[in-house]
């Protein structure tokens, strides 16, 4: 499932460190354009079509982001608690938050993902993702810890609200 495509538009949500607006400034070549969001600054050398702003992106107007953006990635995650339920619950709020931006920022037929620490709120994240698009994917990356609750919710296919 290639998500990234020359020339695309991306928007990246909780982007510091910095290291998936990199990768998805160099998938997407000079014909294409990174933004990342983050409350912290990163420290990353991008190349002239990709930046970070330090950011909240939930208070960033959608006007000033220089969309539509055909690609929407969110990577945030609460601060843990150590307590499992309510860092789950904090990670669903961040999902829908981004889904909400999103919706104001994709193309029709754009792509979202969004990490999402799996817990009582999932199914409700993943329905709200079927209101929009297309289909939607749960991924668990190889890389991910066998103990971990964290996957990846795939939206592909916006559709507008009408």
């Amino acid at each position: 499932m290639g998500l990234f495509k020359k020339g695309q538009r991306v928007l990246d949500l909780g982007a510091s460190p910095g290291s998936w607006t990199l990768y998805a400034a160099e998938k997407v070549g000079p014909s294409g354009r990174v933004l990342g969001l983050d409350l912290n600054d990163a420290e990353i050398a991008l190349p002239p079509h990709a930046e970070i702003r330090t950011l909240d992106a939930f208070e960033a107007d959608p006007a000033t982001l220089g969309g539509p953006f055909d690609l929407v990635i969110s990577d945030m995650a609460p601060k843990t608690s150590g307590q499992r339920h309510a860092d789950q619950f904090r990670s669903y709020e961040l999902v829908m938050r981004a889904l909400e931006l999103a919706k104001t920022v994709l193309q029709p037929d754009g792509t979202f993902v969004a990490k999402i620490f799996q817990g009582a709120e999932f199914e409700e994240a993943r329905n709200a993702l079927r209101e929009v698009f297309g289909k939607v994917r749960i991924i668990r990356p190889k890389a991910t810890r066998d103990e971990s609750y964290e996957v990846f919710l795939v939206g592909l296919g916006f559709r507008e609200s009408t």
